[in-house]
């Protein structure tokens, strides 16, 4: 995935050339500046420790996923593997956008510069469109284990797990380059106060001294793509999922059938609900305060919820946690 990522990075001007046209608006925009909280005051320091701790909490439980999942072989599933792959896009995903609001939110100076802005975009929706596709993967894997339980490792043998990953980053950053230059190739000329923490859509395309009527729908159609088409994907697999559940006999085998999925559901719901709130919907319902607060929710509380409700409240994940420790106990006696 990293080297994906720097490909991306070096030749996104030159699969878009209209991107260019970054050079010619830093003659009249060279900067934005990030309002973030400003408007809290004094409640910005408690903010940055709350903040902080959380992006701690994040960090230290996705590598801890990432990791055991890496170092214990019971783990080396589709299923673990995907949630591996979940856990690093979330690592980078937070990374691009936490580090920033924190230093603002201690700072008089909070500006960020054109390019930076379009670059913080391009990898925010590349890892959150990624996270998108992977959760619908993730959902047809647990389709493919519960329906077809015979055919498992032939539908899910590591070759399709490692085309359908790559598929999913690919799509992601496509997708997202595609709209960074929807937003970018349009004129800034004056206005540069993004009200917002960081360099989202809606409030930096708002911004635009020209009509943004055909760049935001086109932008609404890639927000369907990304949000709707994996979010019913989702749906159908489910549907077949609890169609098989009431088949099964016992309640106990019920129960286990459905506690693999509870948590799965649960992220999708929180992720999708929230994206879904925010991206498909025209930006001149953009409401500062009350984005801001859904944000939060998926840029924060999502990446959260992901190593706490799907991975370190899994049997198997806190057995693996207990052995990779053991081994390195009894390595240092």
């Amino acid at each position: 995935m990293t080297q994906f990522l720097i490909f991306i990075y070096l030749n996104m001007f030159y699969f878009f050339p209209s991107l260019q046209i970054l050079t010619e608006n830093l003659t009249t925009v060279t900067e934005f500046l990030l309002l973030g909280f400003s408007s809290l005051g004094e409640i910005q320091l408690a903010l940055f420790v709350a903040f902080l701790f959380l992006y701690l909490v994040i960090l230290s439980g996705n590598i801890t996923i990432i990791s055991v999942i890496h170092l214990d072989k019971s783990l080396h599933t589709p299923m673990y593997f995907f949630l591996g792959i979940l856990s690093t896009s979330e690592t980078f995903y937070t990374f691009v956008i936490l580090p920033k609001m924190l230093i603002n939110l201690l700072s008089v100076a909070r500006t960020i510069s054109f390019t930076c802005c379009a670059l913080q975009m391009f990898f925010f929706l590349g890892f959150a469109i990624t996270n998108c596709l992977l959760l619908g993967v993730m959902g047809y894997d647990r389709y493919a284990a519960i329906c077809h339980p015979l055919h498992y490792p032939i539908l899910m043998g590591w070759q399709v797990c490692g085309k359908l990953a790559a598929a999913c980053a690919i799509g992601g950053f496509l997708a997202s380059l595609t709209v960074v230059n929807l937003v970018f190739s349009l004129p800034f000329c004056g206005a540069n106060k993004v009200n917002h923490y960081f360099c989202d859509i809606s409030p930096v395309i708002r911004l635009a001294c020209t009509n943004t009527d055909v760049n935001e729908f086109v932008i609404f159609i890639c927000g369907v793509l990304a949000l709707v088409v994996p979010f019913l994907f989702i749906c159908v697999s489910y549907i077949c999922i609890l169609r098989t559940i009431l088949k099964i006999p016992s309640a106990e085998g019920r129960r286990k059938a459905f506690s693999t999925c509870a948590a799965h559901l649960t992220v999708v719901i929180v992720h999708y609900g929230c994206a879904s709130f925010i991206y498909l919907r025209p930006t001149a319902n953009y409401v500062s305060n009350k984005d801001r607060l859904v944000t939060v929710t998926y840029t924060i509380v999502t990446p959260l919820l992901n190593p706490m409700v799907y991975s370190l409240r899994n049997k198997d994940v806190q057995l693996a946690i207990r052995k990779v420790l053991g081994k390195k106990g009894s390595l240092k006696l």
